[in-house]
């Protein structure tokens, strides 16, 4: 029988008490209360740390009959009762004025009505300090604080004159935590990425990161265990609705879903939000991306002239990517903690990591939310891959070059001194995405842009040249021998050179020889 799926739900309570499928991570929710005091979790949108902060806060009320049938039944023997403090900082538009010290106060408030207030507590702070003392005063035990997206406020208004006044709030509220410390059983806070400059991690010298911990890098997510064990059904489900077999469905999820690390050497974490939306809609499709428009990276991108293409060969230390102080300068470690980016490889003589897109349903997706940004038009509008599919699979290549010429004039290049990034960051998003249909190989640098593609009867080999002759771009390919390894491939070989001519703005001259 399949599952009954908690979309949107992230209720641990409602979740067991309605009959949602849940995927058990109570052993690990069970180490990690018993292990530090003072706790903080990074993981992408949507990945499931509302309903690890859910299922603490059963836990710590002591609700026991929640657990049932769940590892803690077993794993947990006391069951105390805590008094528990959880602020939720996520679903409030931070771009306006006064949102939050409205949302710290209407949750201070709350807190203040259960365990009192006193009338010289008039800054955030100091009314965070006072609850934590006054609900252990009166329930004679430590307080459990947790604490969903931490970060949010500042996340969402990057580039927004507010984000100072917020990180200003915030430094003020969490600088209660570091003198409640005698008073709290345990603190975990939660968020998308690390800032040093919100004074709790400098504060609490103590806090444990579990981010890049082995030992939970499963806590949010499913693992390709879990996945089998408990959602098998449902994958047949999935299976015969779109005429595969079990076993091609599972080899599209695992491609459209899988591959997210946060730790060498650890199993690949599919994302949770996008594989139930599938298996419940019975379609695979992008629904995390879908789900939030990361339009901050965009405004990154083009103020820190940064190159899309370099994305791929991103390298990264564990504390580079660890930690977001400044919005102003690399947007990579930006990248990888909302999610957009994933651990591909680990070199232990540097001790650093080869990052890369976890998954086709987020390099499509990222690629696809760019395209607006540099080309001046929406994908499904004057703009639309098809057609260059259409034009390379049918051997039209005149047609293709003629589209690409277009397209680039249109192309809106508002900062002339990051025209060439920008030209290239255009030619970059372009060709990737064709390549979803076709079989491509690119690679892009300053000045330079090599492309091969291939399809059942053709293959295209392009060369441009900034500011030079397409002639000499179509010479470049016959002196260094681009097309011989295709030689002896029956299929037609294009050798085509193409200028592209930062004055004019856009593709130049073109050439095309056959052989």
């Amino acid at each position: 029988m399949a599952h009954k799926f908690p979309i949107g739900i992230q209720t641990f309570e409602r979740l067991r008490n309605d009959g949602y499928v849940y995927v058990d991570k109570t052993d690990l929710v069970y180490r990690l209360v018993h292990g530090s005091t003072f706790n903080f979790l990074s993981r992408p949108r949507r990945f499931g740390k509302s309903l690890l902060v859910s299922t603490l806060q059963a836990y710590f009320e002591g609700k026991k009959e929640l657990f049932s049938g769940l590892a803690m039944e077993k794993l947990e023997t006391e069951w105390i009762q805590y008094p528990v403090l959880h602020l939720d900082l996520s679903g409030v538009n931070y771009h306006e004025t006064g949102s939050l010290e409205n949302l710290l106060h209407v949750n201070l408030s709350q807190w203040e009505n259960l365990f009192g207030r006193d009338p010289n507590e008039d800054k955030f702070g100091m009314r965070f300090i006072g609850v934590i003392k006054r609900a252990f005063e009166q329930t004679g035990r430590q307080v459990v604080l947790l604490v969903d997206e931490y970060e949010k406020p500042v996340l969402d208004t990057i580039g927004d004159p507010i984000q100072q006044t917020h990180i200003d709030t915030l430094h003020g509220f969490y600088g209660g935590i570091k003198p409640c410390e005698k008073y709290l059983k345990f603190v975990l806070l939660t968020g998308v990425t690390k800032i040093g400059k919100l004074s709790v991690f400098s504060a609490l010298n103590n806090l444990r990161e579990l981010t890049f911990l082995g030992e939970f890098s499963s806590l949010c997510g499913i693992t390709e265990k879990e996945l089998h064990k408990v959602l098998a059904e449902d994958i047949h489900d999935l299976a015969v609705a779109n005429k595969m077999t079990d076993e091609e469905a599972c080899a599209r999820l695992k491609e459209q879903y899988d591959g997210y690390h946060f730790k060498q050497d650890t199993e690949g974490i599919y994302n949770p939000y996008s594989l139930i939306t599938a298996l419940c809609n019975k379609e695979i499709g992008n629904y995390w991306f879908a789900s939030g428009t990361p339009t901050y990276l965009v405004e990154l991108f083009k103020k820190n002239h940064y190159e899309i293409g370099a994305i791929e060969t991103a390298s990264y230390s564990e504390s580079e990517l660890n930690e977001v102080d400044s919005f102003n300068d690399d947007v990579i470690p930006l990248l990888y903690q909302s999610g957009y980016l994933t651990l591909k490889e680990y070199n232990p003589e540097f001790e650093n990591y080869k990052l890369g897109f976890p998954n086709k349903e987020v390099e499509k997706g990222l690629l696809d939310f760019f395209i607006p940004f540099y080309t001046g038009h929406k994908p499904r509008s004057v703009f639309d891959v098809r057609r260059f599919v259409e034009d390379i699979r049918s051997g039209n290549a005149e047609s293709f070059l003629i589209r690409l010429q277009s397209l680039m004039a249109d192309v809106p290049y508002d900062i002339e001194s990051d025209l060439e990034v920008h030209v290239q960051n255009f030619c970059f998003l372009l060709f990737k995405l064709v390549g979803y249909y076709v079989h491509a190989e690119y690679h892009t640098n300053i000045g330079r842009i090599d492309i091969k593609f291939e399809t059942d009867k053709y293959i295209y080999i392009i060369e441009f040249k900034k500011d030079r002759s397409a002639k000499a771009a179509l010479k470049q390919i016959k002196d260094k021998n681009y097309f011989w390894p295709f030689m002896s491939d029956p299929r037609t070989k294009f050798l085509i050179g193409m200028n592209y001519n930062l004055k004019l703005k856009g593709a130049g001259k073109f050439v095309i020889e056959t052989v």
